[in-house]
């Protein structure tokens, strides 16, 4: 089975990421929730913001790379949201990533914003509305692609009808269970196919 490190969104450890994370220990998995909100969640996309900006974003960058970093190296790296970056920059920087689990963004693999190049075999599954004013409408679903042409084989994006950022978090009032399902489903085959 697998080890995988789910990297929270905006909104904090929230019960919807850790019954998400219970999913994939159910299969058999073991995952690791940093939390680098340090306890603190939050009701709204705004408020969590508010907090997310007043820490800093580098700071919260720092702390989940060091969360990653003290676990093992050969995982799969996960995020939602505001957790694709650390998700994203171990998956990129760190020797070992066995794969990569982006939910509900994605960052340029070139550019200004880039942690560097895609290290080569490491596969990726990018999930996200395809109406989401987030993922849709700043660029991430731009970054995906870029994600997907440059990884090539072993590279996907999932695109589900809606408009709904954090569509999986099944505490929220942004859940879509129909989506959630079937990324979870994906998810899971991603993660049997690496143990295979």
């Amino acid at each position: 089975m697998t080890e995988i490190v789910l990297f929270h969104h905006v909104q904090g450890l929230t019960t919807g990421v850790t019954a998400f994370a219970d999913d994939l220990r159910a299969a058999g998995h073991t995952v690791h929730t940093p939390d680098v909100f340090e306890g603190r969640t939050f009701e709204t996309l705004e408020e969590g913001m508010a907090h997310a900006q007043s820490v800093g974003f580098d700071e919260l960058l720092s702390r989940g790379v060091a969360a990653g970093e003290a676990l093992p190296a050969e995982v799969v790296y996960a995020g939602f949201s505001l957790g694709v970056m650390p998700a994203q920059k171990l998956t990129q920087t760190r020797p070992g990533a066995r794969g990569a689990i982006l939910f509900d963004g994605a960052i340029p693999v070139t550019g200004d914003w880039a942690f560097g190049p895609w290290p080569a075999g490491v596969p990726v599954q990018i999930h996200g509305m395809d109406a989401d004013p987030i993922f849709a409408g700043e660029g991430d679903v731009d970054a995906a692609r870029e994600i997907v042409e440059v990884v090539g084989d072993g590279a996907e994006l999932f695109l589900y009808p809606g408009d709904q950022h954090l569509f999986a978090d099944r505490s929220l009032t942004s859940y879509r269970p129909e989506a959630a399902t079937l990324a979870t489903e994906r998810v899971l085959a991603f993660l049997a196919a690496l143990d295979a």
